[in-house]
């Protein structure tokens, strides 16, 4: 085996003693809290002290280093013993782990970007992997850097389909800087795990994705250190080590038993430390390994102040899809920053996110159809500010990867979503294809950004906006070609409304987006033949809404309010203005929605059918006069 070491019989009683404090700390703490999962941190003290005490190169006083191994506790659950290992390498004090769970304290019950030492948020199993991935994919194929990726996976959380996505994806990429640990404890929750610690079967699995697996004792030190060992000198295929453990490892009366998951020890707590304070054998402070340097290789990179490489080039009345201009944008903030990057779920000749792939197939990810992977993968590109990352695909196979979404929030990440396909104007496709919850799902997600782009100067200019802002962001493309009614110099703002048509004597305000507002600027020229002039405004955002314009331009035409939308009525548009109008008196708003799940069908017999098409506004705009 080239240039392994066994380590000397000091350090691997050192690595013991140090597991047994991770075990004491991680008592310690969930008894202070009166909640926890003490009994699953057991199973991987062995695991946390070897990496963290032996294995992992990284630099305590800057735990983000962009050059330093990273570490993603999937099972987030056991986040006091992750905790535990980083007080007891120095970053804090021991002391404040006892702040466990405690209102105001960073360290919650399940791990945070709060914490300097925490790059993603973990805890909705399964999701993990993923994100490890993308990081890997990160430092093999852009930072080109000697960092490894760590990423520890529960044997419960291996249920999920969302693991073995990310296995695939793994093994395709042939990320070999990337380390599985699999903690078989034969425990979850309620009941034990379908395999147990049938550890054969979990190799099997992990051979047939292409893995390197290494079974291994995982409270045996020394064959830890020799199997980390293994991984880190395998080629073009991720390892996993196949940990067998036991829940509540050295916990007298609690080791391997059921019914403790997610339970301090109660009045058993000061009998299991004393037990486990008799199998240190050093007297005094740990005498803790000096970990191995890390090699700062990891570039510089800025990736702040993108721009258009050149501005949008349209002819006003110009028919073309906001997807295609998505792709046209995204080739040029590209060309400004070599950072920006694409990924796809197999839909890239519909998204046009291949115009990337095509300008440089580099920086273009494919990520097949495996949607909740594709935005973990995301997640973990965009870690640590290495990446601006796009992700698209249909809008409505988004709603596949709510969860991880939702959860990309906690983890204060920046990664920018495409959704084509949106509304019922994509046509014969049919229901399942049309995305009609999207908004109302990006609108849920705390701090996120949603622009809805009507034309392709708009979007391309949303796209520009995106690439710079923190947090999640949303851009809803349309499928069907729309007419240019923008200058290609006009100047878009996150949160600022755009008035295409008023006037004076206007008497409604109708707010359209996408598909709907260009059926709007249609029933304005169909009324205006009639005599009736209304006001048509178009928001750009969704989230944030640009409450002042909205109802300054309302108060403006008597207090009279049409939202228009190809979406469904719960969450969209039309709640977004009503929630912009909540508090003013004497404003009526009439929303006009997709009702009820669709047919297939041409796009414009669909508008029509489902009472958003211009006739239909017509018509809402005549009854809202009479009132």
């Amino acid at each position: 085996m080239a240039s392994y070491h066994k380590p000397e019989a000091k350090i691997v009683q050192e690595l013991r003693d140090i597991a047994n404090k991770l075990r004491i700390d991680s008592i310690t703490s969930t008894t202070a809290s009166k909640s926890g999962h003490p009994t699953s941190c057991a199973s991987i003290a062995e695991i946390m002290s070897v990496l963290f005490f032996h294995t992992m190169r990284y630099k305590l006083s800057e735990p983000r280093d962009p050059s330093s191994d990273r570490f993603v506790l999937s099972k987030g659950h056991a986040a006091p013993i992750l905790y535990a290992a980083w007080a007891e390498a120095g970053l804090f004090p021991v002391e404040d782990l006892k702040n466990l769970r405690k209102l105001g304290s960073d360290l919650e019950g399940h791990p945070t970007p709060r914490l300097n030492f925490i790059d993603v948020g973990t805890g909705s199993l399964g999701q993990g992997l993923a994100i490890a991935a993308g990081m890997a994919y990160v430092g093999k194929y852009y930072d080109q850097a000697s960092y490894r990726v760590y990423c520890l996976v529960g044997d419960g959380e291996s249920a999920e389909g969302s693991i073995w996505e990310s296995i695939n994806f793994a093994s395709h990429y042939k990320l070999d800087n990337l380390c599985v640990i699999l903690d078989v404890n034969r425990l979850g929750q309620s009941e034990p795990t379908p395999l147990g610690h049938d550890i054969e079967t979990y190799c099997k699995r992990l051979e047939a994705f292409g893995f390197e697996t290494i079974p291994v004792d995982g409270h045996d030190v020394e064959a830890l250190v020799k199997a980390l060992h293994i991984a880190s000198t395998t080629k073009d295929k991720p390892t996993a080590l196949v940990a067998k453990t036991f829940k509540g490892k050295n916990f007298p009366d609690v080791e391997n038993f059921e019914n403790w998951h997610g339970k301090p020890l109660g009045n058993k707590a000061d009998v299991i430390v004393q037990h486990l304070k008799g199998l240190i054998k050093n007297a005094g402070p740990l005498q803790i390994h000096p970990r191995k340097p890390l090699k700062d290789d990891a570039p510089v990179i800025d990736i702040t102040n993108i721009k258009l490489s050149s501005p949008p080039a349209y002819k006003l009345g110009e028919e073309i899809a906001t997807r295609n201009a998505y792709g046209t944008a995204l080739v040029k903030i590209a060309q400004s920053n070599p950072r920006v990057i694409a990924l796809d779920g197999d839909m890239k000749n519909s998204t046009f996110s291949e115009k990337l792939k095509q300008y440089d197939p580099k920086r273009f990810i494919e990520c097949f159809i495996a949607e909740q992977n594709l935005v973990g993968v995301a997640i973990g590109a965009a870690c640590r500010d290495r990446t601006v990352a796009f992700v698209s695909t249909f809008a409505t196979f988004l709603t596949r990867a709510f969860d991880q979404i939702r959860m990309g929030a906690i983890s204060q990440t920046n990664v920018n979503f495409v959704g084509s396909h949106c509304g019922v104007s994509i046509g014969e496709d049919g229901p399942s294809q049309m995305g009609l919850e999207d908004l109302a799902m990006f609108r849920s997600i705390p701090g996120s950004t949603v622009f809805y782009p009507s034309d392709a100067v708009a979007c391309e200019r949303a796209v520009e906006l995106a690439a710079n802002t923190k947090g999640i962001t949303f851009i809803r493309t349309n499928r069907p070609a729309t007419p240019i009614v923008y200058e290609n110099n006009h100047v878009f703002e996150i949160g600022k409304a755009n008035i295409l048509r008023s006037s004076e004597k206007d008497q409604v305000l109708v707010i359209g987006a996408g598909v709907t507002l260009t059926e709007s600027l249609k029933a304005a020229d169909q009324l205006a033949a009639m005599g009736i002039s209304i006001r048509v405004l178009d928001p750009f955002t969704i989230k944030p809404i640009d409450k002042q314009a909205i109802v300054a331009n309302a108060k403006a035409v008597g207090g009279r309010v049409i939202s228009v939308e190809d979406h469904y009525p719960e969450g969209g548009l039309g709640e977004a203005v009503l929630s912009a109008v909540a508090l003013e008196r004497n404003i009526l708003v009439k929303v006009i929605a997709v009702p009820k799940v669709p047919r297939s069908g041409p796009p414009n017999a669909l508008l029509d059918y489902y009472g958003i098409s211009a006739k239909h506004i017509v018509n809402a705009v005549q009854e809202t006069l009479k009132l």
